[in-house]
């Protein structure tokens, strides 16, 4: 197997887990630590491509996973945030306990 096959490998095995994660568990915490995941596997793929591309002095994967590391961040941010909230509020963390959105 070539290097890039190995990354590649490696990010699907890691958004895999991260989507299974995010699907299966019921923890509000959980699912956003699965979404982080999923967002680790786009910037490794990011990565692998910008290394072993046809031109790796010119920046651009790293410009892009930068970039994506700062969305990543806001993103836990403000998904704490909500779940802080949503805890406030229910007194639980349970995705199929908070259903007042229900229409």
């Amino acid at each position: 197997m070539t290097p890039l096959q190995i990354c590649l490998l490696i990010s699907s095995l890691l958004f895999a887990i991260g989507l299974a994660g995010a699907l299966t568990r019921r923890n509000a915490i959980i699912v956003l630590m699965g979404i982080e995941l999923m967002l680790n596997a786009g910037n490794l793929n990011f990565i692998a491509f910008w290394r072993f591309g046809p031109n790796p002095e010119a920046l651009t994967g790293i410009m892009f996973v930068i970039f994506s590391i700062g969305i990543a961040a806001a993103e836990a941010a403000v998904g704490l945030a909500l779940i802080i909230a949503l805890y406030r509020h229910y007194k639980t963390t349970d995705l199929d306990q908070i259903n007042s959105m229900k229409g």
